[in-house]
């Protein structure tokens, strides 16, 4: 393989001399394929991404070979990962924008062979060469693309522990935790840290958490419900837990949980009673109070 040290510049200066039709070709052969879905991208904006990407390209090129890890590079994978960042928002596939990059190939390959029709090895080498780093910045994007949608799942799912835990004010210093599907440790976090950020905002002393949505109770769903309530206490908020059935009762005393020193109402509207009770309230029935 030729040594990248010595014929990268020729090459690029190769390149960067026919760099308007180089772009003209590649813009060109874009919008007439298959993949290219022009309802997400224009013309213009197709224009302006590859204009960007090919002249980072050239300039890595001439100065850093085609090893497309070295510091020469940056530049250009920083703006190789904006444009797939910007077509992963509007709804690209990982495949058509590894395409973009791909699509490079073929106009590049025109102009070599214009080039170098007279020194076949060379051409040979450089082809190649050019195909490994063309390759490697594709891999590259899908690389972009799929730690961009992990990102955006990951925040997605935060978003839907939020969602899922919220904390309520029943009333003036009583709140309230409904809690639907299963209580694992990611989401008791989630749950501690939103009941205490409460308690310490609003000053409420007493918290019902209710767990009619859990569809089962078990050893560690006990343990976490235990941990919330001993955290609420430390920052001096009693909690009430509601929604104990009959088969979750069964289950907790099976298990030799310990909730002797927790209050638990088999239903919501008998806990916010009691909270009620404990902060000198009562519900009274205006129609037959008086």
């Amino acid at each position: 393989m030729t040594n990248t040290n010595t014929v990268a510049n020729p090459i690029a200066d190769v390149l960067a001399r026919n760099e308007g039709a180089l772009l003209e070709a590649w813009v060109q052969l874009q919008m007439a394929a298959h993949s290219m879905r022009s309802e997400l991208m224009q013309k213009d904006e197709l224009r302006e991404e590859s204009r960007r990407f090919l002249a980072s390209f050239l300039r890595a090129l001439r100065s850093g070979g085609t090893d497309t890890s070295g510091s020469a590079w940056k530049d250009a994978r920083e703006t190789l990962a904006a444009l797939s960042a910007n077509r992963g928002r509007k709804g690209f596939s990982p495949s058509e924008t590894a395409s973009f990059v791909f699509s490079l190939k073929q106009p590049i390959f025109q102009v070599l062979r214009d080039e170098l029709a007279k020194d076949p090895q060379r051409l040979t080498e450089e082809t190649w060469s050019l195909s490994l780093a063309l390759d490697s910045l594709g891999l590259f994007t899908t690389e972009v693309y799929q730690k961009g949608r992990e990102e955006v799942i990951a925040r997605q799912q935060q978003d839907m522990l939020d969602l899922s835990t919220p904390v309520v004010e029943l009333w003036a210093g009583i709140l309230a935790v409904p809690l639907i599907g299963t209580l694992d440790s990611a989401r008791t976090q989630v749950v501690m840290e939103s009941l205490l950020q409460r308690v310490v905002t609003t000053g409420s002393r007493l918290a019902i958490i209710d767990i009619t949505g859990v569809p089962t109770v078990d050893t560690l769903v006990a343990q976490h419900l235990l941990k919330t309530v001993a955290a609420a206490r430390l920052m001096g908020a009693e909690c009430i837990i509601s929604g104990i059935r009959p088969q979750i009762a069964q289950t907790i005393v099976h298990l030799g949980v310990n909730l002797s020193d927790v209050i638990t109402k088999s239903n919501m509207a008998d806990a916010f009673q009691i909270a009620l009770e404990r902060t000198g309230r009562a519900v009274v029935d205006v129609r037959t109070a008086g």
